[in-house]
């Protein structure tokens, strides 16, 4: 007996009849070619608020406006005609022009209807860099937005839970993917170790994550030595 509840996604079903296969593209031109039809569905529905449409390598990217960026992307997702139900990706872009704005990026794909557009807004230097969450619309933006938020510094309004995902929460160097983050951290190795040490560890981990390290102690003096070589063991 098939579980009504249960109903597997099959990549472009709901695309129409005449709709031509998939098929790897050839030739494909660096400007132009054609459009996803959902740009031109964007531009009549939300007017100024879509700023342009690019098409680089067969790829649509629609810039659009900061402020109702949660509100395209909802309209994205919940039409019937766009079905747009996969966020594979949330990044962003910094340039080292410091003229040119920080770009950030939603990648989206549509599998019913086998779409795939690039949403992009700008957000010029010496302002804010904050732009609405998507995570009311896709759960699985939680990370993404995260991400973006601990390596570019871009504050995503709305998310429940914005805190660093990578570098531990009393990380203080700035963000790691910025164009102006030196190479080397703008702490010298020794003021990264103090501030290591003189963290609690208690405050951070468990119990049973500490009684790990404390398993150490108790293994024989020459098991500590064969491990603190490298040496690999129970694979």
């Amino acid at each position: 007996m098939s579980d009504a509840r249960f109903m597997p996604v099959l990549a472009g079903h709901a695309a129409a009849s005449d709709t031509p296969a998939p098929a790897t593209p050839k030739n494909v031109p660096y400007h132009g070619g054609p459009v996803n039809p959902s740009a031109e569905a964007l531009q009549a529905r939300f007017g100024d608020a879509i700023h342009r449409v690019d098409i680089v390598w067969g790829e649509t990217t629609v810039i659009v406006e900061r402020s109702r960026v949660n509100e395209i992307v909802r309209w994205l997702h919940d039409d019937a005609g766009q079905r747009y139900d996969y966020c594979s990706d949330i990044t962003a872009v910094e340039f080292r022009d410091f003229e040119r704005p920080i770009e950030v990026v939603w990648h989206l794909r549509s599998l019913p209807y086998r779409r795939f557009i690039r949403l992009k807004c700008l957000l010029p230097k010496g302002q804010p860099l904050a732009v609405p969450s998507v995570f009311d619309v896709y759960r699985g933006a939680d990370w993404f937005e995260r991400e973006c938020y601990d390596m570019f510094g871009i504050r995503f309004d709305g998310h429940p839970d914005l805190r660093r995902l990578l570098m531990w929460e009393q990380y203080k160097e700035g963000f790691p993917l910025r164009k102006d983050f030196p190479l080397r951290g703008r702490f010298s190795r020794s003021e990264q170790l103090r501030q290591i040490l003189s963290q609690n560890p208690e405050a951070k981990y468990s119990m049973e994550e500490l009684s790990v390290l404390e398993a150490f102690d108790e293994l024989p003096q020459d098991m500590q030595q064969r491990l603190g070589k490298g040496e690999r063991v129970g694979e």
